[in-house]
């Protein structure tokens, strides 16, 4: 029997693992599979060596200051990968953690064939890891096709296979039986870690609350997962907002944003899936002091949103570090809802970056063909 070991490193790439294995497992049922993993490689039946909660950390002081625990999982989760050996090791996204756990298995196994889905982001930092990543990665799957040139020029395997947030899709069904109880939606997205919510939610409840104030218009939806929607139930609970929801469920979220008038987005792939759902949309981020100056001598970007930087202009409002307020999004937001010129160029621009990045297939499908080349 084959056998693959799943690497992820935070809920964002456990999703995207899942839905890699759910093709793999029609095309080939008799696997056995490992991970380290969450809530949705859990649904496969796939069983974690440890809570994914216990490596997902955020930021370099986060990192520094976890470092003796995070060298603990490496260690552990090295020698569990050798222990099951087998014939794949999957890592996906999270490169400071799944990298290093594949370098050390390579070196220790050969045999091991190495995948990556989702390469590290060198065309903002970091760019000699490239180098670094030909020694002991096999294969490296690429959502965007602008990134194929940088592992090109190494001579590093690659396969450009799409980013699944901005696949191609049916019509969406839209719940207006269930939303005709609410006033026009307004979609927030406050991350995926629990230290970038803890940032990031106090700032978005003052902004709800001033919308309330000024603007009784607007019910107000959080979007998260499994892993965070009891913290962010128990906080909204706290503050006594009557028009606030919390989901988690994947296919509800997907109907909301879809029936959303506007969306606030912590910046992130999940900026993507908005867009492609045709909904306008600011950005918004916060990290340290300490943090975001180490981050700016680092990166070689102007902007923190894909598409934004893909343009090299500001396609998408980025409120950024100090602008990170609930007053700036306040005014962003009704600034934006008042001027329906300025949401349509936004959408129009946007429609058209998506139609360069897309793939012509199943991003889920293309990573899937490529472990099952593997497995032959």
């Amino acid at each position: 029997m084959k056998r693959i070991f799943i690497l992820t490193g935070e809920p964002s790439g456990d999703k995207l693992a899942s839905m890699v294995i759910s093709k793999l497992k029609l095309e080939n049922p008799d696997i056995e599979y490992l991970a380290v993993g969450g809530s949705h490689l859990k649904k496969l039946g796939i069983s974690s060596i440890f809570d994914l909660k216990e490596i997902t950390y955020l930021g370099f002081t986060a990192v520094l200051l976890n470092i003796f625990k995070i060298k603990s999982k490496i260690n552990k989760t090295v020698d569990e990968i050798i222990k099951f050996n087998p014939d794949i090791l999957f890592s996906v996204d999270s490169p400071d953690f799944t990298l290093r756990v594949a370098e050390r298995v390579k070196k220790i196994n050969s045999n091991i064939k190495t995948i990556h889905y989702v390469a590290p982001q060198v065309w903002v930092w970091r760019k000699n890891r490239v180098k670094k990543i030909k020694n002991f990665i096999d294969h490296i799957l690429l959502l965007f096709d602008f990134e194929k040139k940088y592992f090109d020029e190494e001579n590093v395997k690659n396969t450009f296979v799409g980013h699944p947030l901005i696949e191609k899709k049916d019509s969406i069904t839209k719940l207006d039986n269930v939303m005709t109880k609410y006033k026009d939606v307004i979609s927030i997205f406050p991350g995926s870690r629990k230290s970038e919510i803890e940032v990031l939610l106090p700032i978005l409840f003052n902004f709800i609350k001033k919308m309330n104030t000024n603007n009784q218009n607007y019910d107000y939806f959080i979007h998260t997962n499994e892993e965070n929607v009891n913290y962010i139930n128990n906080k909204v609970n706290e503050i006594k907002i009557k028009n606030i929801e919390v989901i988690s469920d994947e296919y509800i979220k997907e109907q909301v944003l879809s029936n959303s008038v506007f969306a606030v987005c912590k910046s992130g792939t999940v900026s993507l899936q908005v867009s492609n759902l045709k909904v306008p949309s600011i950005i918004i981020y916060k990290l340290s002091l300490v943090n975001f100056m180490i981050f700016k001598m680092l990166v070689n970007v102007k902007f923190a949103n894909i598409i934004n930087i893909i343009n090299n202009r500001e396609v998408i409002p980025e409120l950024l570090q100090k602008e990170c307020n609930a007053d700036e999004i306040y005014k962003s937001v009704i600034y934006m809802l008042k001027n329906p010129s300025l949401i349509q160029k936004q959408l129009i621009d946007c429609s058209k970056t998506l139609e360069g990045i897309k793939s012509k297939t199943s991003s889920s499908e293309e990573a899937s063909l490529v472990l099952r080349n593997y497995l032959r």
